[in-house]
């Protein structure tokens, strides 16, 4: 009987091993749920409701110029050549391979290329944590479920910037590390696994284009913390846990190694521990704060840390120790930094999917429900098994690829799709000073410009190589003695004139409600150029 709770395993696999094998030509035309979601993500990045998203930051626009200064020389950049304040000081362009390829694809497409790029990335990343999630026995609508939940946790920083390429590298670098453990554990082969090989060449690749390259180091001394203590508890079972282990610190060793091979050697090491560690900078830039949870993206993160404790409170199977590891981390990274959340909220997505899926069809719950609930619930599991079953059979991946051919062509035709203009990728006007600078640029202004620090890198896109700004987000360039002093004049704060007259600024754009464009109104050394609702354009009385 469908009701017999004794029978639902039984249930489950009957009806995944009745389904026949589609014909391939079948497998071949039909997307699956992951080539859907690619499909879906990609065209509301590029020209749906997330596209104006990804020219959120003006950080994009250094990035751009940066890799186009490297094509043009042929040398890695080593010093500050885009503001006034730092000109010739040493910088850690610690991303140039990601300035690289994007100054490339600007030359080739413009901004509509660097958002075509981005979308891939991102709708490929989602797509891949799905099908992933699925193939480590999750369930479709429970991986659904979870995965949109981490595309909504991770819209906080859907910008088009080199982290996108650590959320994918994350992927590929978590799966080849439990892959691995999982042969280990299970496969009569286990010797002659070889898939860690992959993370020294994937390390070397991740440490010149993100500095996200510590998560992979992290999750490698997660790894081996938690083989190292199955190695001292369970004395049964060393002769088959040391190998792996073994294997793993090598792979490990040599992906710490491996990001060494950089521009700067093991200085960058140093300032990115110098920059992390200090309190100022991580206690006043935006991204390094914990989440707010008033907002949306955070808000599916905290659904998801939701489900991630009933998941584990409800699992009858003992949980690995290194998902239980991987999980506190990534729960307290998320809930320490907004910047986290992404990478967080994929990580409990790919371990917690498997999880909740088997609990939510266990037999011993079924017992203690009622005949009509029990009978659903095993309907409902049915229905699961045949759509799981089904989604990994599809092989051919035929739609994702015409996606992307026709994005491309979308992209080489300047976003145009037959006579209609379908994508026009530009920074937000209201967002950033778009009128502001037209002005500045008919006037011929070639002086520095103080500006706020999250629109330098816009000016910087738009003036490079002049007129030069002041500051912008590279906060680890400026340092935290002259970051005091720039906040001091945003924020209207005592001495806020002697930095402006002891930097000899001439001209500020400031934000049109801010309180410094409201005191330079009241102020007679400063006089209004030009104005709007975004910004207000400054000039100091001759």
């Amino acid at each position: 009987m469908i009701g017999d709770p004794s029978q639902s395993v039984e249930v489950r696999v009957s009806l995944a091993t009745q389904i026949r094998t589609p014909p391939y030509w079948f497998r071949f035309l039909i997307p699956s749920v992951a080539d859907l979601i690619f499909i879906v993500l990609l065209i509301a990045l590029m020209c749906g409701a997330l596209a104006p998203r990804l020219l959120k930051d003006g950080g994009t626009g250094w990035h751009i110029r940066d890799g186009q200064q490297i094509l043009l020389t042929h040398s890695i950049t080593r010093t500050d050549t885009f503001s006034y304040t730092m000109r010739g000081q040493p910088w850690f362009a610690w991303e140039w391979l990601y300035d690289v390829v994007i100054a490339a694809i600007h030359q080739w497409l413009g901004l509509n290329g660097i958002v075509f790029f981005t979308a891939v990335v991102i709708a490929a990343t989602f797509a891949l944590v799905l099908r992933l999630a699925l193939h480590r026995e999750g369930s479709l609508p429970v991986a659904v479920i979870l995965m949109m939940l981490a595309v909504g946790a991770s819209t906080i920083h859907f910008f088009a910037r080199p982290h996108v390429l650590s959320w994918l590298l994350t992927v590929i670098w978590f799966q080849l590390l439990d892959s691995s453990e999982t042969a280990l554990e299970t496969a009569a082969d286990a010797k002659q696994d070889r898939r860690l090989l992959w993370l020294p060449v994937i390390m070397l690749l991740w440490a010149n284009l993100h500095g996200g390259f510590l998560l992979g180091i992290a999750l490698c001394g997660i790894y081996l913390i938690a083989g190292l203590i199955r190695y001292f508890s369970d004395k049964e079972d060393r002769q088959k846990i040391g190998p792996g282990l073994k294997r793993l610190a090598v792979a490990s060793l040599f992906s710490l190694l491996a990001t060494f091979v950089n521009p700067y050697g093991y200085k960058l090491h140093v300032h990115i521990y110098q920059y992390l560690s200090n309190r100022f900078l991580m206690n006043h830039i935006d991204e390094f704060l914990s989440p707010n949870f008033h907002g949306v993206a955070q808000q599916c993160f905290a659904a998801l840390l939701l489900i991630t404790v009933a998941a584990v409170a409800t699992k009858r199977q003992k949980l690995r120790l290194s998902h239980l590891l991987v999980m506190i981390f990534a729960a307290y990274s998320g809930l320490y930094a907004s910047r986290n959340l992404p990478v967080s909220s994929i990580l409990l997505t790919m371990i917690v999917a498997p999880i909740m899926s088997a609990s939510i069809f266990d037999t011993d719950a079924l017992q203690r429900m009622t005949s009509r609930l029990r009978a659903l619930i095993l309907r409902g599991n049915a229905f699961a098994a045949r759509m799981t079953d089904m989604e990994l059979r599809f092989r051919g991946h035929l739609w994702p690829a015409l996606a992307l051919l026709l994005g491309l062509l979308v992209c080489i035709q300047h976003g145009r799709l037959g006579g209609r203009q379908v994508m026009e990728a530009q920074f937000d006007a209201k967002r950033f000073p778009v009128q502001a600078v037209e002005v500045i640029a008919q006037r011929g202004i070639q002086d520095p410009i103080f500006a706020p620090d999250y629109w330098g890198g816009y000016l910087i896109y738009r003036f490079f190589p002049n007129p030069r700004v002041f500051v912008d987000d590279r906060h680890d360039l400026y340092g935290e003695h002259f970051l005091k002093d720039y906040l001091k004049v945003m924020h209207v704060q005592t001495g806020w004139e002697k930095f402006l007259n002891e930097r000899q600024v001439q001209w500020i754009l400031a934000p049109g409600e801010g309180s410094l464009a409201n005191i330079l109104k009241e102020t007679p050394a400063w006089k209004v150029i030009y104005e709007d609702s975004t910004a207000v354009l400054f000039q100091r009385a001759k």
